[in-house]
């Protein structure tokens, strides 16, 4: 019974306190009520208070949802809202968003919690990462104390190893090595001579034989005239009377023609001649040609000498002109600059070590047109180029220059093309030639004054020619004796066998042949040839 009304007192108390709930809550109720009203100023006051503070609360959660100010009414969501026109509608809007927008902060503050962890995480990696490299840097500081250390101790064994050698060998480092620099440079030497004379050989297998089948055509095919010219012209006389006539009184007559010609007039006991002596050929012709017609016409006299050597003056330039045609005409140019004709037509009567020179340059150009088209090159040009090679030689002694020079100066001058002014000017090495055709120019030039018969020389440039050679040969070291064979052709060298082995014979050869080839001009070649004989010797009793 006691436990009966003590439920009993407990459900009247619960139900006291419900009726109680229930008149307070209708009370707030009418407190709205009256709230709302807006007959009262001082509650209407105390509600806009309440409502603002409210509405600047929510703004500042908005704000706050993502971490940046709202500034203007696009940002701001409760911008267009004023404090007046807030109700309970809006106010209970303005809590949900509120409950809203602290759900998304606690979403950003948890993302954010998550990127703290894990750059924590990478912290931790970077700084284990910081403590390898450390660790490592220290083993490799090790390491290269350890390296330099060896290498010290390398450098000082290697120091005195090269000392104990010194006092062993008593020799120091550089007297070692100047004498294995020796010794290599002697080894080197014998190999470059041994190596340069297969190269040699081997080049002579292939080339000299098809070198010289160029040449032996070229000079087969070639048909000319073997003669030779003097600076003495011989005239004719019907009778030993006639050189009275040619003296004339008191030698008036000589003296005039002497004169007049520029030509010395010897007469001497020759049977029906005259000589006629004169360094320029040109005039030689032209008096010899003037005293035949006066001893054919029989006047002879100064007045009569002086007509006859102007008309003959004529005569000799149409003939170069005619020369020049023909000589052109023979090796087949036909566009030669006209202002050449007399030049080119002078070289007839030209020589050059009793060869003419006219008929030099002919066969010259014969010969490179052969050998050019042996080898395949322009025989047009190679063929032009040794026909004008010795065109210098027409000037006199009044043009300063050798005549290669004199020649190029003058090819050029008239317009023919640089590489025909290069072969002129480099026939003779004086410039170094550059192109096929300046090389197959000397050659052509060596050949045809280098056949048998082509020229002659003075017995004294002969003899001076021969002694020169033995003074090249005998300034070699181990040289015993030297001879002059052949007409000068070769040279044949006798050295002592126990100064010279036979790869210094061959290095000896060598050296006179390119001496001989830079002191000495010559026609054709000239053949060294180097002789090492040992001999022993032993008396039997």
């Amino acid at each position: 019974m006691p436990d009966l009304m003590m439920v009993l007192v407990a459900v009247v108390a619960v139900l006291v306190v419900a009726l109680l709930v229930v008149g307070i809550l209708n009370i707030r109720g009418m407190k709205t009520l009256l709230k709302r009203a807006p007959s009262s100023g001082a509650r209407s006051s105390v509600a806009r208070e309440r409502r603002a503070l409210l509405l600047r609360r929510s703004r500042r959660v908005a704000a706050g949802a993502d971490g940046t100010p709202l500034t203007d009414a696009v940002d701001d969501p409760l911008a267009h809202l004023d404090v007046d026109d807030l109700g309970e509608d809006h106010l209970e809007e303005l809590t949900l968003l509120m409950a809203e927008q602290r759900v998304a902060l606690d979403e950003r503050e948890a993302a954010l919690d998550q990127r703290d962890l894990r750059v924590s995480e990478r912290e931790a990696e970077l700084r284990d990462e910081r403590q390898n490299i450390d660790h490592r840097l220290a083993a490799l500081d090790h390491t290269a104390a350890a390296q330099t250390e060896r290498e010290n101790r390398l450098l000082r064994l290697e120091s005195s190893q090269r000392a104990e050698l010194e006092r062993v060998a008593r020799l120091t480092v550089a007297d070692a090595k100047a004498e294995i620099l020796s010794r290599a440079e002697h080894e080197a030497r014998l190999e470059a001579v041994a190596l340069s004379r297969n190269i040699e050989a081997e080049a002579r297998r292939d080339g000299d034989t098809k070198a010289r089948w160029i040449v032996v055509n070229a000079i087969q095919r070639l048909a000319t005239i073997e003669t030779t010219e003097s600076v003495v012209s011989t005239v004719p006389l019907p009778s030993d009377e006639m050189k009275g006539r040619i003296i004339g009184r008191e030698g008036r007559n000589i003296r005039a023609f002497e004169q007049i010609t520029g030509v010395n007039v010897m007469v001497d006991d020759t049977p029906e001649t005259v000589l006629l002596s004169c360094f320029d050929p040109v005039r030689r012709e032209t008096a010899r040609l003037t005293l035949i017609e006066l001893v054919q016409d029989g006047r002879i006299h100064p007045a009569r000498i002086e007509e006859v050597f102007e008309r003959k003056k004529g005569t000799i330039a149409d003939t170069c002109l005619r020369a020049a045609e023909d000589a052109l005409a023979e090796v087949g140019i036909s566009d030669l600059n006209p202002g050449l004709y007399p030049i080119l037509g002078s070289l007839k009567y030209r020589t050059s070590y009793g060869q003419n020179v006219l008929k030099h340059l002919i066969e010259s150009a014969h010969v490179a047109g052969l050998m050019a088209a042996e080898l395949g090159l322009n025989i047009a040009v190679c063929k032009r180029a040794a026909f004008l090679h010795d065109l210098g030689k027409a000037q006199t002694h009044e043009v300063d220059g050798s005549h290669a020079r004199v020649g190029a100066d003058l090819a050029r001058r008239y317009g023919e093309h640089p590489d025909i002014v290069h072969a002129i000017e480099a026939h003779h090495n004086e410039v170094e030639p550059r192109t096929a055709e300046a090389v197959l120019t000397q050659a052509a030039d060596a050949i045809s004054g280098g056949r048998p018969g082509a020229r002659r020389e003075s017995l004294e440039h002969y003899v001076q020619r021969l002694q020169r050679l033995e003074e090249i040969a005998k300034t070699h070291d181990g040289v015993d004796r030297v001879f002059a064979m052949q007409a000068g052709r070769e040279i044949r060298v006798m050295v002592l066998p126990d100064k010279v082995d036979d790869l210094a014979a061959h290095a000896i050869a060598k050296d006179i042949a390119k001496q001989v080839e830079e002191e000495l001009t010559y026609p054709g070649q000239i053949k060294v040839t180097v002789v090492r004989e040992s001999r022993a010797v032993e008396l039997a009793r």
